[in-house]
This record gives C-alpha cells, sequence and structure tokens, in this order.
C-alpha cells in the first residue's frame, strides 16, 4: 500500500475589490478566471442584477480596462502594484432607472456613481438641477447617518458645509457664501420630508438620467477628413460629438439601425441594416479599439434584451423586489402612525400636566381663600365678644344708677329740703339713667349686628368648606388622573447602514453576467442578423413617447427648477457670469433638451445621417 501523501495547497493570491462605498478582499486561486472574481463578488453584495456592472482596473500599461470574464484574472496584465485594486462599477448604464433597476443594491451602487462622476464635473450638470440634486442627496444619507428627517427646531447652519454636495465649476461660477447655497439646499430638503433613502436616490437618478452627459463613454476618434471628433457609445446608439462640445451630438446611429461592428488596428468598421446606405468608418487609437468594441456589444445586447420579454429570473427578482417594497411601505406606515400615536400620546401628557396645573393653582386659590375666612370670622367673634363684655359694663352700670335713684328717692321723703335738691339729683340721675340706657341700647344693637356678621362669616366659612370638599370629590373621581398613559413604543432605527456588507451569500452561480457568456477574443461583432425584427424601431418611439410623458407630468418640478435658474441669473450678474465655462456657455446655447435634440438627428434617413458625418 502506497504511503499517504499530503494533498498539495492550491497557490492563490490576494485580490482586493473596491465599491464606492466599501472594500473587499479575497485570495483567488491561481488559475480563477475573471468570472470566477466576478461572481464571488456579486454573491458577497447580494447583486443579482449583474449585467449592469463589470471589473475595472489599471493594466500594466496604465490604461483602464474592463476584467474579461473569460480569461484568468493573471493573464490580463493586471497591475500587481500595491493600491492598484479593481473598482465595481457599471459598465452599461439603464435607459430607465424606474423601470430597469430592481434590487435596491444595484440602485445604490448607480446613485454612488454618478454622484460621484457629477461632483467630480465628468458629467455636466447646470447649477439649478445640482441644488435639487444635492437635497436627494442629503435625504438619501439622512437615513444612513446623523441628520434624519428635515427638523426645523433640530436643524443648526453649517450642518450641511462640510459634506461635498455642489460641483466646485458651480460654486466657482456664482459669488454666493457656503450660507448661501446651505439655505437654497435646505430649502428643498425640507421638501422631502419622509422620503426614504431609496425613494430619494430614485429621484436622484430620475433627474440624473436626463442630463446630456449620463451614461455616454468617450473616445478621441477621426473621420476619413482626420477631423478630431468624439464617439460616444451610449444606451441608445452611437453619437457623434466636436471635440469642443461634450453636451450636444452633431449625429447619432441609433442601435436598431447598425447590424455588424468590426475593426482592423485602427480602422472601425460600421455596417448598417439598410444595405443601401455606405458602411460607417472611423479611426481610433489603438489602445481603445477592444474597449470601443467590448462597450458596443454590451449597449446592444441589453439594448436588444429591454425589447423582449423579461426572463423566468427577471420576472422572480422583480416579484421579490415587488414583494420587499410592500413590505417597506408597511412598515413604513406602521413606523408613520406609531409616530402619530406618540405625538397624540405627548400632546395628551403636556395638556394632562397643564390641566393638573392649573388644578393645583384652584386649590392653592381655595386654600387661600378659606384661611382669610377663618381670620374673618375669628377676628369678627372677637368684637362680638368685645361687644358683649362691653354691653354687660353698661347694664351694670345702669343697674347701679337704678338703685342709686331709688336710694335718692328714698332719702328725698326725709326733709323738704332736701326735696328740691333731690329732685335736682333726680333730675340729673335721670338723665344719666336715660343716657346709660340709650348707650347701653346702642351697644345691644352693636352687639346684635356683630352677632349677625359673624353668623354670616361662619355661613361663608361653611360654603367655602364646602365648595373645596365637592372641588377635591369631583377631581379624585376621573377628572384628575392617578398616572399618565405611557407613550408607544417606536422603533429606533429601521435602516441599517449601507456601508457595512454582508458575508457571502447563499446561491450558486449568477446568470447573466456584465458581458454576457464568455466570448472568444474577437475584432468583429454581429449586432443583428439580416431579417431583423421590423418592431425593434417602433419599440423604441414606444419607450421615447412614454419618457415624452414623464417629462410633461413633472412640471412642478420644471417650474421649481426655472424658479432657480432665474435666481441664479441675477446673481451670476452680480458676480462672475464672465468666468462661465464652456459647458456652461454650451448648455445654455442650446435650443432644446437632451431627448428632443436626439428626435431632431433621427429624423433624417441613415444616408444623411452618414453623410453630414463625412463632411464635419
Amino acid at each position: 500500500m502506497p504511503p499517504f501523501r499530503r494533498k498539495k495547497a492550491a497557490k492563490s493570491f490576494p485580490v482586493k475589490v473596491c465599491t464606492l462605498d466599501a472594500e473587499l478582499e479575497f485570495n483567488l486561486e491561481w488559475r480563477a478566471t475573471g468570472r470566477d472574481l466576478f461572481d464571488l463578488v456579486c454573491r458577497t453584495i447580494g447583486l443579482r442584477e449583474t449585467w449592469f456592472f463589470g471589473l475595472q482596473f489599471e493594466d500594466t500599461k496604465h490604461f483602464i480596462s474592463w476584467l474579461k470574464l473569460d480569461k484568468r484574472v493573471q493573464d490580463q496584465c493586471v497591475s500587481q502594484m500595491p493600491g492598484t485594486p479593481f473598482m465595481l462599477l457599471c459598465k452599461l448604464y439603464p435607459e430607465d432607472v424606474a423601470e430597469e433597476l430592481i434590487q435596491e443594491v444595484t440602485q445604490h451602487l448607480l446613485f454612488l456613481q454618478v454622484k460621484q462622476a457629477i461632483l467630480s464635473m465628468d458629467i455636466y450638470c447646470p447649477p439649478e438641477a445640482s441644488v435639487l440634486l444635492a437635497s436627494y442627496a442629503v435625504q438619501a444619507k439622512a437615513y444612513v447617518f446623523q441628520y434624519g428627517d428635515y427638523d426645523e427646531s433640530a436643524y443648526k447652519p453649517g450642518m450641511l458645509a462640510s459634506e461635498d454636495l455642489l460641483p466646485q465649476r458651480v460654486i466657482d461660477q456664482y459669488q454666493m457664501t457656503p450660507e448661501m447655497w446651505e439655505d437654497r439646499i435646505k430649502i428643498w430638503y425640507a421638501d422631502h420630508k419622509g422620503m426614504s433613502r431609496d425613494e430619494a436616490e430614485m429621484e436622484y437618478l430620475k433627474i440624473a438620467q436626463d442630463l446630456d452627459m449620463y451614461g455616454v463613454n468617450y473616445f478621441a476618434i477621426k473621420n476619413k477628413k482626420d477631423t478630431e471628433l468624439y464617439l460616444g457609445v451610449t444606451a441608445l446608439g452611437l453619437n457623434i460629438y466636436e471635440k469642443d462640445n461634450k453636451l450636444t451630438p452633431k449625429t447619432t446611429f441609433p442601435w436598431s439601425e447598425i447590424k455588424h461592428i468590426s475593426f482592423d488596428d485602427k480602422k472601425f468598421i460600421i455596417k448598417f441594416v439598410d444595405r443601401s446606405v455606405t458602411n460607417f468608418i472611423f479611426f481610433s487609437p489603438k489602445g481603445m479599439n477592444k474597449l470601443i468594441l467590448d462597450l458596443c456589444i454590451g449597449n446592444h445586447d441589453l439594448y436588444m434584451r429591454r425589447r423582449k420579454p423579461d426572463t423566468m429570473e427577471v420576472q422572480q427578482m422583480k416579484a421579490q423586489a415587488k414583494e420587499e417594497k410592500q413590505r417597506r411601505q408597511i412598515e413604513r406606515n406602521k413606523l408613520s402612525r406609531e409616530k402619530q400615536l406618540r405625538e397624540v400620546a405627548e400632546r395628551e401628557r403636556a395638556a394632562m400636566e397643564q390641566r393638573l396645573l392649573q388644578y393645583q393653582e384652584e386649590i392653592r386659590l381655595a386654600n387661600e381663600a378659606l384661611r382669610r375666612s377663618e381670620e374673618t370670622a375669628e377676628l369678627l367673634a372677637e368684637k362680638g365678644r368685645v361687644a358683649e363684655e362691653e354691653a354687660s359694663l353698661l347694664a351694670q352700670k345702669a343697674a347701679d344708677a337704678e338703685r342709686e335713684n331709688a336710694r335718692l328717692r328714698l332719702s328725698a321723703i326725709k326733709t323738704e329740703e332736701e326735696k328740691v335738691h333731690l329732685e335736682r339729683k333726680t333730675r340729673e340721675a335721670e338723665y344719666l339713667t336715660a343716657r346709660l340706657v340709650e348707650e347701653s341700647e346702642k351697644r345691644a344693637a352693636e352687639a346684635e349686628r356683630l352677632k349677625a356678621e359673624l353668623l354670616t362669616a361662619r355661613v361663608a366659612e361653611k360654603q367655602a368648606k364646602e365648595k373645596l370638599l365637592n372641588f377635591l370629590s369631583r377631581t379624585s373621581t376621573g377628572s384628575l388622573p392617578q398616572q399618565f398613559p405611557a407613550s408607544p413604543t417606536v422603533p429606533c432605527s429601521l435602516f441599517p447602514s449601507t456601508c457595512s456588507l454582508p458575508a457571502e451569500l447563499g446561491g450558486e452561480g449568477l446568470q447573466n453576467g456584465a458581458a454576457g457568456a464568455p466570448e472568444p477574443e474577437l475584432n468583429s461583432y454581429q449586432l443583428v442578423p439580416d431579417d431583423s425584427d421590423p418592431h425593434i424601431h417602433r419599440l423604441s418611439l414606444e419607450i421615447e413617447k412614454e419618457r415624452v410623458e414623464y417629462l410633461a407630468k413633472s412640471k412642478h418640478l420644471q417650474a421649481q427648477l426655472e424658479s432657480l435658474r432665474g435666481e441664479f441669473s441675477v446673481l451670476r450678474g452680480e458676480g462672475r457670469g464672465e468666468g462661465r465655462g464652456t459647458l456652461d456657455r454650451q448648455h445654455a446655447a442650446r435650443p432644446d433638451d437632451k431627448y428632443s435634440t436626439l428626435r431632431r438627428l433621427r429624423q433624417g434617413s441613415t444616408g444623411q445621417r452618414l453623410a453630414f458625418y463625412e463632411d464635419l
């Protein structure tokens, strides 16, 4: 029996893959292909809409390239220098983000990429649209970081000053302070209250996809006359731009008109479905040929895929996304109801606390009135006692005077001489007696009056006590609550941070990679067969019609942008209007928008547009 031999470990090498909000590190086997790495990244972050994305890297010749899925990673001249990782980026852009994007992770990655392109000025954005997009970016970040919905009481000036929200070109163009920019962003930020992160990102992308440079890959080319031009590879077709104007194409060739594309060294040849039209030829730098062909193939495949019924996988993804949105909507509604209940409970608690303070104040006033009543009753009782003593003393004096009068009368009969004297004394005594009796009567009347006032005070005291007892009994039977109702509990966090990525998710291989099935090294590609579907052009027109209808419905947004555009025009006149860039002047001089320009350019036949290109 042969001795046990240890299995030799497969060689591996470290790979770093970066998204726009995270970094991933893997150990790949030495013979791993590009698809192995791409599928591993997609499984890790839960990405299933893989056909939009690719892995971008800088090769040893410092050219930007996309990783080929059917070749080994080590065979693609990948630079092994540290700090040069792969970047997971959107390679093919959707025509209509609202209709095509299914997963939230797909939407978030595209949002981050478009936002970075706008801030770095790779995509031109007018100043008024930049402010609106900045407000949606703040709202999207509100559910991940510290902001939350706009709250006027909690908002502090300068909260947005540290954020990178506007292109530097826009900031330099106007004589406006950071506070002025923040005020204009804050106005629209307050208008987005209650909008979730995915809703804010979708609104951002809806506006961004209408920008002229959105989804356009530019390549420097030359025509037969050696005129320097730009080729724009887009989701709808190929655009031709003048060298000094990347905003407005001079002519365009939609994918529905293109049949075959190939290159030979620096020469590109494009054949049209209309065989009567000569070939479209241009010349490009040698290092760019494969990249141009790769993007043309990918965009054309996705263009055709949009115009066919959804695959079973896409239908399942849309069903799952719909269920997830409904579940989140239910959770948001539940949270909204709980928030409203809590606000109502807080208001009721504040009202009950206010009522308690009022009751306490009423009790204090009643006790104060009772104390004053008791003091008044005691004072009146003391006065009545003094009056009774005075009346008793006067009565005693009157009795003494009466006894003295009797004695004098008895002594008056003793002598006749004393009679006159006695009569005089008697008259004096009678006068004194009458006065004392009168004074006694007055004192008695005063005592009676004081007794009546004392009785009245005691009645008032009794009524005050009864009123206090009634008030206390009424508040104890339900008017005054024993305890406050507990506020309903509100979940403190619904939206986890998207900065931390999940661990490897389950599932076998992902279908539909960024560039389709493995492809051999080729210099040409058959876009449509000779008997191409005649309905492709009609479907394209229907899609454009739907987009026009959507633009017509967004009148409120257009009115806001027009208002801000007028305000900026005034500020530009007072500030730095003379220093406007080339793109700003070209945008201001345009007669119509992006889609109107494309429709206008497609009005002529393919041959007419080709002749116009060759005359440039």
